[in-house]
């Protein structure tokens, strides 16, 4: 015996109006709805510029120029303390000025 399964039948029902018989319009298909999601993705635009994409990028080198010069600090022998390596002027005013600065880069270049 074998299980034949019942094949599914789409039944499509329109109604017709006067309107339509009488001047014979075509009637088109309507548009599918993943058909008019891709429509409406590729129409829209980005939120920001190119000359805002530029002022993130130089934020966000900022920043990170700011943290490389933060780095180091380590002592030549661990047996040593010195203040100076780790207290530098480097490390503790200037690096973190960039790393401010770039901050303000990017919030300039969110609003711009």
């Amino acid at each position: 015996m074998s299980t034949k399964k019942p094949s599914k039948k789409k039944v499509f029902a329109t109604k017709a109006t006067k309107n339509v018989v009488q001047t014979k319009k075509k009637i088109s298909p309507t548009i599918s709805r993943s058909k008019a999601a891709a429509t409406t993705v590729a129409k829209r635009e980005l939120i920001f510029g190119k000359q805002n994409y530029i002022w993130m990028a130089i934020g966000a080198g900022l920043v990170a120029l700011g943290l490389i010069m933060m780095l180091g600090g380590s002592m030549p022998s661990p047996d040593v303390w010195d203040p100076d390596i780790i207290y530098s002027f480097r490390i503790t005013v200037i690096a973190p000025i960039l790393i401010l600065a770039g901050l303000i880069v990017e919030i300039y270049a969110i609003f711009k």
